[in-house]
């Protein structure tokens, strides 16, 4: 973890104050109230939020990439819906079911924006809003149980090694992907297409299949914790969802990442999503107080971060898209990311 969440640079420590905040949230949770760190609480946290981390995860990449998915609330709901459905026949096609379906809702949003040339915004905000319809048609306006005979309950309701299932799976999903944004060279494109997308392709990048899967995988993680949704409350929910992608977005934001792309972290944006569930916890009454701190740590991040997160105003603007052009080169050329 630690290796993880290690600053390489002025940008990432600056980044790292969400992991101070989050700390000092803990350390006044547990001077304050009784209980606070008692291993129930603890539990019940990961198991809840789980599918709350995954979404952040999810929206980390596409926000690096200067993309935006709104689609993420609606795509859980209906995930959860068709989950639901299928946990009759077996558990593995409640799961596969689920996640199948934001793979496909993650697919089209990719090549609409990459095909079709629309502005994620649009794209994105139409298929938040044709999966929450295609989640109440399905459902006909009413929450769907799913089978409790075929074990699917397990994925969000039991534990592995005293640990809640659900949370290992988001373990797993973050180590994953911090495996791919700071190892391997698809990371490197998806931070080098934030950065420039039009000179990530002077540079020979696939930029519009990078997107493509970084849109997938968005999907494919947003069907997941729709699938969670459905195993932990014991029936698919057609009106859940509602606001799961501004706290994706709240996540990556105060997790350090430019919302112009370019730049981010996927062990700050765990951070970013353990913090602000923590403020809803009801110990906190101070609630109001709270969210008002990480709103203003928010703030506090972009502005230590460069105007526009890519190119200085006025005369520089020709000069620095020349040197960040030659960056990209350099760096490509070195490491063999072509």
């Amino acid at each position: 973890m630690l290796t993880i969440l290690k600053p390489k640079s002025s940008g990432d420590l600056a980044r790292m104050g969400v992991l101070f905040a989050l700390a000092a949230l803990i350390l006044f949770g547990a001077l304050r109230y009784d209980n606070f760190l008692s291993s129930f609480n603890i539990l019940s946290f990961l198991r809840y939020n789980s599918m709350f981390t995954l979404i952040a995860l999810g929206m980390a990449f596409v926000i690096i990439t200067g993309g935006i998915d709104l689609s993420v609330g609606g795509v859980a709901a209906c995930s959860s819906v068709v989950a639901a459905m299928l946990s009759t026949h077996s558990w593995w096609a409640g799961l596969a079911g689920g996640v199948g379906t934001g793979v496909l809702a993650g697919l089209i949003n990719g090549l609409v924006v990459t095909r079709m040339r629309i502005q994620p915004f649009i794209a994105t905000l139409a298929m938040m809003l044709a999966s929450y319809g295609a989640a109440l048609l399905l459902a006909d306006n009413q929450s769907v149980s799913v089978s409790y005979d075929t074990g699917f309950t397990v994925i969000g309701q039991d534990d592995f090694l005293g640990f809640p299932i659900a949370a290992w799976i988001a373990i797993a999903a973050y180590i994953a992907g911090w495996l791919v944004l700071e190892r391997l060279p698809a990371g490197r494109h998806v931070l080098a297409i934030g950065d420039g997308e039009a000179t990530a392709g002077l540079l020979g990048l696939k930029v519009d299949r990078t997107l493509t899967v970084v849109y997938l995988a968005s999907g494919a993680l947003a069907g997941l914790a729709g699938v969670i949704l459905a195993s932990q409350f014991g029936a698919g929910q057609p009106t859940e969802g509602v606001g799961w992608e501004l706290f994706a977005i709240a996540s990556v934001v105060v997790g350090g990442t430019l919302l112009t792309g370019g730049a981010g972290s996927v062990g700050a944006t765990l951070a970013g999503a353990a913090a602000r569930p923590g403020l809803q916890h009801p110990e906190f009454r101070e609630r109001s107080w709270m969210d008002l701190a990480v709103c203003l740590l928010a703030v506090g991040h972009s502005r230590r971060l460069p105007a526009g997160g890519r190119y200085p105003p006025g005369q520089a603007r020709q000069q620095k898209r020349s040197e960040l052009t030659w960056r990209h080169y350099r760096i490509f050329r070195e490491n063999r990311y072509w």
